[in-house]
């Protein structure tokens, strides 16, 4: 039996509920999941207990997930989502940078897309993919939205740069972000685009 059909069948019982199947996953996931988390907060013992967690959300929310595949897809954004977290409401938060934790954003971000392997299209025309997009967004537009997620300045600067309202601020940001997402379902399922939306 290949790795894939046993997937398959394995895949069908978990979706039942059989302990046997989540077994099977977690064994087969958890340690890449672990190493995944420590690469990014660097505590083991916290690393584990989000990995633990990304499980059990696993677990409630099996009926959601579609295929053997998304198995993983679905673990990888909550261990992502839930990294993120303890980054920013960490003690020490004052001493990143914006910059710094979108960098580390960023970097989750490629884990994710290299791990899942996708063979569409590759994470370099991906990228140029999101840049192009970017560039040809209307001018006011695509400042707006530059000035929001490369430079990270807030609603209420990009108003007072601009001289536009804080509402037109808001406006042009969920215009380019609308854009970006219709692009991106040519290439990528809705889970993924989220994942990399929220890391622009």
């Amino acid at each position: 039996m290949g790795e894939t059909e046993a997937n398959t069948i394995q895949f069908h019982q978990f979706k039942k509920g059989d302990d046997r199947a989540f077994s099977f996953f977690f064994k087969k996931y958890y340690d890449s999941i672990v190493g995944f988390c420590k690469q990014f907060i660097g505590d083991e013992d916290k690393a584990k207990s989000v990995a633990q967690e990304a499980f059990i959300k696993l677990w409630m929310n099996r009926e959601k997930v579609q295929k053997a595949s998304g198995i993983k897809a679905f673990l990888y954004r909550s261990a992502k989502t839930d990294c993120l977290n303890l980054l920013r409401h960490k003690e020490v938060v004052v001493k990143y940078k914006n910059v710094e934790l979108q960098k580390k954003e960023s970097q989750l971000n490629l884990e994710i897309l290299n791990s899942l392997n996708f063979d569409k299209m590759s994470v370099s025309e991906l990228e140029r993919q999101i840049e192009k997009t970017i560039e040809e967004l209307p001018e006011k537009c695509k400042e707006v939205f530059i000035k929001s997620r490369k430079e990270n300045k807030k609603n209420k600067e990009i108003s007072a740069e601009l001289e536009i309202s804080v509402k037109a601020v808001e406006a042009h940001i969920t215009r380019a972000l609308k854009i970006l997402k219709t692009k991106l379902s040519n290439y990528l399922p809705a889970v993924l685009i989220e994942i990399i939306l929220s890391g622009l």
